[in-house]
C-alpha cells in the first residue's frame, strides 16, 4: 500500500490529504472484491498507525516573527542663514552690483559753506537727511555744520539768521532789519515806472494776450529786464501759451485797471488818434 524506505533516507512527513485517498482508495477497493469484513479494517488501520507512529506528521508552518518598527526620529529644525547684503555672486547675472557712494570729507570751512549754497538756493524748510545725502556726508556731519553756521551768524549780528522750523532749516532775514526790508519794498511798488516800462505796459495792454517776444518785435529793442518788473509790480500776469510758439502769452491785471481808474479794457482810450500822422512817420522813417 506503501512504498518502503531506505534505511540512508530521512523518514518523510505525512501528508495527511494524502493518507485520507489513500483510505479511501482501499476501502472502495475492499468492496469491490466483497472484502468490507471489520476485521479487515482493523489490519489496515494497524497498518496505518504503524506508519503514523514511525513517520513525523507534516507540522504546519511556523508564522513569521513580526518585528516593530523602530520609531522615526524627529526631523532637524532648518536653521536659515542670516540675510546679508548682496554681494557680486548674489547678483543675478548680467546686473551690476549695487555700489555705494562713499562720504567724502570735509573741513568745517567746506561743510559750512556748502549748507550755506543749499539753504540759500531753497524756498522751503529743508530737513537734514536731505543735506546729509546732498553732501554726501553724515546726518552728524550736517548737524554739526548747522549748529555752527546759526552761531556764526549771531556772532557777527548777521543780516541773516537761521532757525529750524519744524523737522527743518531755512534762512530768515533778521527782526532787527525788519523796517529796512520793508521800506524798500513799499518804496519799490510806489516809484514811477520808467519810459521804457511805460511803452511795454501799453503794448501789452492794447495786444494782450501777446507773447514777449511779439512785444520786442513791435518796440523793437529785448523787454526782459521790463518784464520782470511788471510782473513784480502785479500790473501783468502769464494767461497762456502761445499754440504756434510755444511762448508765454501776458495780460494785464486787475490791478492794471485800479491804477488806471478804469473799470474794464473798453474803457482804454482810442489808440488811432494817438499814433502819428502818415506823412510825419515817413519824414521820419524813409526807408520804411
Amino acid at each position: 500500500m506503501t512504498e518502503q524506505e531506505r534505511p540512508d533516507q530521512e523518514p518523510v512527513p505525512i501528508s495527511w490529504d494524502a493518507l485520507a485517498a489513500e483510505l479511501e482508495a482501499t476501502r472502495v477497493e475492499a468492496e469491490s472484491r466483497g472484502d468490507a469484513d471489520p476485521a479487515t479494517w482493523d489490519a489496515v488501520a494497524k497498518a496505518l498507525a504503524t506508519q503514523v507512529a514511525e513517520r513525523p506528521v507534516e507540522a504546519p508552518p511556523e508564522p513569521e516573527p513580526v518585528t516593530e518598527p523602530e520609531p522615526l526620529a524627529a526631523p532637524e529644525p532648518v536653521v536659515e542663514p542670516p540675510a546679508q547684503d548682496p554681494t557680486p555672486a548674489d547678483v543675478p547675472a548680467g546686473e551690476p552690483a549695487p555700489e555705494e557712494e562713499p562720504l567724502e570729507l570735509f573741513s568745517a570751512e567746506e561743510l559750512s559753506g556748502g549748507l550755506e549754497a543749499l539753504l540759500f538756493v531753497m524756498d522751503d524748510p529743508i530737513d537734514e537727511d536731505t543735506l546729509a545725502s546732498a553732501l554726501r556726508s553724515t546726518v552728524g556731519q550736517v548737524r554739526t555744520g548747522l549748529a555752527g553756521l546759526a552761531a556764526g551768524y549771531d556772532e557777527r549780528r548777521s543780516g541773516l539768521t537761521l532757525r529750524r522750523v519744524g523737522e527743518g532749516w531755512r534762512l530768515y532775514t533778521r527782526e532787527e532789519h525788519a523796517g529796512v526790508v520793508e521800506r524798500y519794498l513799499v518804496d519799490g511798488q510806489r516809484s514811477r515806472l520808467t519810459q521804457a516800462a511805460l511803452e511795454t505796459l501799453a503794448v501789452i495792454a492794447y495786444r494782450q494776450p501777446v507773447t514777449r517776444a511779439r512785444v520786442s518785435g513791435i518796440r523793437g529793442v529785448g523787454v526782459d529786464g521790463v518784464m520782470r518788473t511788471l510782473l513784480s509790480r502785479g500790473l501783468v500776469h502769464e494767461v497762456g501759451t502761445d499754440p504756434d510758439s510755444g511762448g508765454g502769452l501776458y495780460a494785464t491785471t486787475p490791478l492794471f485797471l485800479e491804477r488806471l481808474g478804469l473799470s474794464s479794457l473798453a474803457d482804454l482810450p482810442e489808440l488811432a488818434p494817438l499814433l502819428p500822422e502818415t506823412s510825419t512817420m515817413l519824414d521820419e522813417h524813409p526807408d520804411s
